[in-house]
């Protein structure tokens, strides 16, 4: 199916052509975990699930599509994916990457790969220039970006970390889960892999975890196959069903999360009881022109109360919410409510988390596609009165 046909047509058609044998309009689950070669040295384009599977292939399809790329390599996780991507490092390579990070992300770098003398940099991607001279002073291999960032919503200019990373040698990666693919691709900004939680946004229903790296270079792909193969971190093909079951409405599930995130966050920031608001809309002309809409991601800080610190009132907050549910994750179309310094990211050392301003009295929601109204609701009684009480 041709790129240049519409989001939503690729999503619900490409790599999901009706299955020849029956007509199955949705491609089946293929459920094996090997297949029965009709001679010694021949196949039928199959021969184990850990490598080959025509349902994980179909989601693989489409998600390249998505995103741009002449391939996409489904993992069982997102860190997985991750993983995937930094096990190319060896001893003694040094990786940049953005100061506001997934704390997963960060725990993998630190706690992982640090100590197999991989080191990482931590840097204000907004500073172009201190960018470059961490990259060449380090001899950096890669940059690891997200945006919009978790938790603090950043914006970061894919296009300038992109040049500044061709001109100084080093692969970019950018992590897109909290945009989508609707709302960026990495890929025409420059970017040289992109790395996806699918059992966010892409999945969408909170009920599947996955993971996917893309790219348009057929030796990255061709890489990325052969560490999933040989480490293991498969898909599996009722996952990958469940996933791309979920890819079918991603396009109009990202316009209500978008409309019902903007309402909150403007709501939110004319609240008293509000410190600080986070969201993609609020840091000008960069979202507008690198994102279709700014995403169903806000963060926002609270106050502290008269006897009461912000960690105190935050968690009255956290507990008093109703259709907001208390979890990790983001991205299904039930709205999400966390603490990042406790929850997503308490990998993160207090005094680390500081710096990235991931203070105690910051919330993460991720706004579902309720009934706006409803969500507007919920927020406001989880608000009121805290100051006084």
């Amino acid at each position: 199916m041709p790129n240049d046909q519409g989001f939503n047509t690729r999503a619900i058609h490409v790599g999901q052509s009706p299955d020849p044998r029956t007509g199955a309009t949705v491609p089946p689950v293929y459920l094996t975990s090997t297949y029965t070669q009709p001679e010694l040295g021949k196949h039928l384009g199959y021969e184990y699930g850990r490598n080959d599977n025509p349902t994980r292939e179909s989601l693989e399809e489409a998600l390249a599509s998505l995103e741009h790329g002449i391939g996409a390599v489904a993992f069982s996780s997102g860190m997985a994916a991750s993983d995937a991507i930094l096990r190319e490092l060896g001893p003694g390579d040094q990786i940049v990457a953005a100061l506001d990070l997934y704390g997963g992300v960060y725990r993998l770098l630190e706690r992982v790969y640090r100590p197999q003398g991989i080191e990482t940099h931590y840097v204000d991607m907004a500073s172009l220039d201190e960018l470059t001279e961490v990259i060449q002073r380090s001899s950096a291999r890669l940059v690891w970006i997200e945006t919009p960032s978790n938790p603090l919503l950043g914006v970061i200019d894919i296009k300038a970390v992109a040049n500044v990373s061709k001109q100084c040698g080093a692969r970019l990666v950018v992590d897109n889960t909290f945009a989508s693919p609707y709302n960026q691709n990495p890929l025409d900004w420059g970017a040289d892999v992109v790395v996806h939680s699918t059992t966010k946004y892409i999945g969408g229903h909170s009920d599947v975890i996955g993971g996917v790296a893309i790219a348009q270079d057929p030796e990255i792909i061709k890489t990325l196959k052969f560490i999933r193969n040989t480490a293991g971190a498969t898909l599996g093909p009722f996952e990958a069903w469940l996933t791309l079951r979920g890819l079918k409405t991603l396009g109009v599930r990202m316009e209500r999360h978008a409309h019902n995130a903007q309402k909150i966050a403007d709501f939110l920031s004319t609240h008293q009881a509000v410190q600080t608001v986070y969201y993609p809309s609020y840091q000008g002309k960069q979202a507008t022109s690198q994102m279709k809409t700014p995403g169903g991601m806000v963060s926002f800080v609270v106050k502290p109360a008269a006897h009461r610190d912000a960690m105190a009132v935050a968690k009255m907050v956290l507990e008093r919410f109703n259709l907001f549910s208390l979890a990790e994750s983001l991205g299904g179309v039930e709205s999400l409510a966390g603490h990042p310094a406790s929850m997503t990211h308490a990998a993160v050392p207090h005094d680390e988390r500081a710096k990235r301003g991931i203070v105690d009295g910051l919330i993460r929601l991720s706004v579902g596609i309720e009934d706006v109204e409803d969500l507007l609701f919920d927020v406001n009684q989880a608000l009121s009165g805290v100051q006084t009480l």
